[in-house]
């Protein structure tokens, strides 16, 4: 028994759209989630979409090979799904955003002329600033077939009639908000401030694009387009090969969905849909505005109503530590981001830059910040002598670029790059620093759910280990080895770990163990518990092994922020299994896995969440930790979530119960608590 993954996916992107309508979250904050909300569909349209639409061209003999969470007209349920959810976005945004904003002194122009206090301003900064990055595409001849519009950018369609002439036409033009602003603030009126899209201050002016046109209509469109896909990393064989074809069917760069304002005449729509080559299946109506992912930057007006901010918390034992080599030599220290400041890894990479002592750094690299404190250090390093090593990984999607940048930079520096290894993935997250000091070596290391990129450390939860523990450090570096030699792990070339969990070597057998240990517990003792946060549950495998412990009396609870294809609950079958996803103000992005309670438990945090492509297609790793007042952080902090009875909801669930006289919210516990400890 198991969810459909994307209709899961869905359901979490929805559970973001809840905490856009939510009167308890400050206004800003409720204008940050609607943008999230629609960031992540477009690259589920971007991603995952495209092979919807390939799996349900396929016969269905064939479907059924791919999995069981393929569920009979799968693709109806996720158009209905998304419209249903696209509306109710939109009404929150009209119906409870902007006329919050004008209770509070803002107000946006929301397909409304402009007042007459305004009109000359928004000229101004058309004709100065908009216009000279304007170019208009008549939609006709050769132009229209080779015209091709890019992928999640803005373009307006303009329907014009030649002064004394009866022929229609239709131009494009790009909305140019990736070069200017998409919100432009207006001088205020009335002790109002105002703010105004930069649709509206083209289609205000449109006129001086076309002299000599009468404009009859002006209409907002979208298009989301293929992006590298991972569909090999969750379906395989055979398999493979059929959606591949299915996908070469499709032009390359094919459009995945082509978003239109409902106001658009249907003449309009279907004139549109023949020139670009849309099919029926990716057309999808919306509200006026899109790209409502740029609600991210919102002008504020200095006017408070967004959430308290916390405050980082510094660690007297690192802040204050001349040498944090040293601090790490004496114990364990174990981080929570972004509870706690950034600052000690980046010193551990400054720090290891300038030490003398030092000799070899590695490191592996995802997801690089555009201006990393981290990569600079390493080319620091470099130059300075040292011998520093770095796994780059040119796949991580939507990041590519940026990386490929870095990798060049970093390369110029002197320093020893490995990219991609073929046919897999390398997403963990592991740093080792070699020093020698009186002719004795000493390493540490650095274990994360998380990448190294400072600036997402602001608002992803994460955990990070660092210490000179001599077994974990000796099977990093024998990992850091096998990387070099960028080959894809097979049974021949299997590498040995006996403590870290790594896959594709032992992750999987390792977790097998602990769960078949806890069903002996109730066997011989009448009472297991497996406790897991992850970001995504989807492995078949995995998902069986938790109904088993469940069905053998094993509790189980889970939080999963994102995808989540167990179904919990179900009388006779997984009734000992509770499942809860949380959205705050972070994004819950930590890994943790507790079996076994109190003194008897083992925790284990690293990089993997339980996904096929995670545990047989990417190299992660997950480490045991052992060091007591380490262990103690993580059962607390996962107790201080499974508490959350304001911003948790039970998957497959749209209630919220609350109990408005005693509301735990997680991650104010979790800030509390590590202060306490500071």
């Amino acid at each position: 028994m198991y969810c459909n993954r994307d209709l899961s996916w869905l359901e979490f992107n929805y559970r973001v759209l809840q905490e856009a309508a939510c009167e308890s979250v400050p206004l800003f904050d409720r204008i940050k989630f609607l943008s999230i909300f629609s960031s992540n569909l477009d690259e589920f349209f971007s991603v995952r979409y495209p092979v919807i639409l390939a799996i349900s061209n396929l016969k269905a003999k064939t479907r059924r090979k791919i999995e069981h969470t393929i569920p009979e007209h799968l693709l109806e349920k996720i158009q209905l799904e998304i419209e249903r959810q696209v509306t109710e976005s939109e009404n929150i945004f009209r119906g409870q955003i902007i006329p919050l904003l004008a209770t509070n002194g803002i107000i946006l122009y929301y397909n409304t002329p402009l007042m007459e206090e305004h009109i000359p301003e928004a000229r101004d900064k058309f004709l100065s600033h908009i216009l000279s990055f304007v170019q208009p595409v008549f939609l006709k001849g050769d132009i229209a077939t080779k015209f091709s519009p890019e992928a999640n950018k803005l373009y307006m369609i303009i329907t014009l009639q030649k002064h004394g002439e009866e022929e229609i036409q239709h131009a494009i033009i790009k909305i140019p908000a990736d070069h200017l602003k998409r919100l432009y603030a207006l001088s205020p009126v009335n002790g109002n401030d105002y703010v105004v899209f930069i649709d509206d201050i083209i289609k205000e002016n449109s006129k001086y694009i076309f002299p000599g046109f009468e404009i009859v209509g002006a209409y907002n469109i979208k298009f989301n387009r293929n992006a590298d896909l991972d569909f090999e990393e969750d379906y395989h064989g055979n398999i493979v090969e059929k959606i591949e074809k299915q996908l070469r069917n499709r032009a390359n760069g094919q459009p995945s969905r082509f978003v239109f304002e409902s106001a658009m005449p249907s003449n309009v729509q279907l004139y549109i849909a023949s020139v670009f080559g849309i099919d029926q299946e990716e057309i999808f109506a919306d509200g006026r505005y899109h790209n409502l992912s740029d609600l991210s930057t919102f002008p504020q007006f200095g006017k408070k109503l967004t959430n308290d901010e916390w405050l980082p918390l510094h660690l007297p034992a690192l802040s204050e530590a001349g040498n944090l080599f040293n601090t790490i030599e004496k114990k364990d220290i174990l981080l929570h981001f972004p509870y706690h400041s950034y600052n000690p890894i980046l010193s551990f990479f400054n720090q290891a830059a300038i030490d003398p002592d030092v000799t070899d750094i590695y490191i592996t690299l995802y997801r690089v910040a555009a201006d990393s404190l981290i990569a600079n250090a390493l080319i620091s390093a470099a130059k300075n002598g040292k011998k520093v090593t770095v796994f780059i990984e040119l796949k991580a999607r939507f990041d590519e670029a940026n990386n490929i940048i870095w990798s060049k930079k970093m390369k110029s520096a002197g320093i020893r790059l490995i990219y991609s290894i073929p046919g897999i993935k390398v997403h963990t997250k592991i740093a080792l620093v070699i020093r020698t000091c009186n002719d004795k070596k000493r390493t540490y290391s650095i274990i994360s759910t998380g990448n190294f990129n400072e600036l997402t450390a602001r608002y992803y939860t994460d955990h990070t280990l660092l210490t000179t523990d001599k077994d974990t450090n000796a099977e990093l570096l024998s990992l850091f080895h096998f990387l070099e030699k960028r080959i894809k792990p097979t049974d021949d070339n299997i590498t040995s770990f006996k403590k870290l969990f790594v896959s594709p070597f032992n992750m999987v057998s390792n977790f097998q163990k602990l769960v078949d240990n806890e069903i002996k517990k109730v066997e011989k003792s009448g009472s297991g518990l497996i406790r897991l946060k992850l970001n995504n549950l989807e492995e078949q495998g995995m998902i069986d092994l938790l109904y088993k412990a469940a069905n053998a009396g094993v509790t189980v609870r889970l939080l999963v922020r994102s995808i989540c294809c167990l179904v919990p609950g179900v009388k006779g079958f997984s009734e000992n299994i509770q499942v809860k996803r949380l959205v705050d103000r972070y994004l819950e992005h930590t890994r943790l896995f507790i079996f076994g309670a109190d003194a008897d438990a083992q925790v284990i945090m690293g990089s993997s969440d339980w996904m096929t492509r995670n545990l047989y297609y990417r190299i992660e790793l997950c480490t045991p930790v052992t060091d007591p007042n380490s262990r103690k952080e993580l059962l607390d902090y996962f107790s201080l979530q499974w508490q959350d009875n304001d911003k948790s909801l039970p998957v497959n669930s749209a209630d919220r119960p609350r109990d408005e006289i005693n509301i735990h919210n997680g991650q104010r516990s979790i800030y509390d608590y590590l202060k306490e400890r500071v």
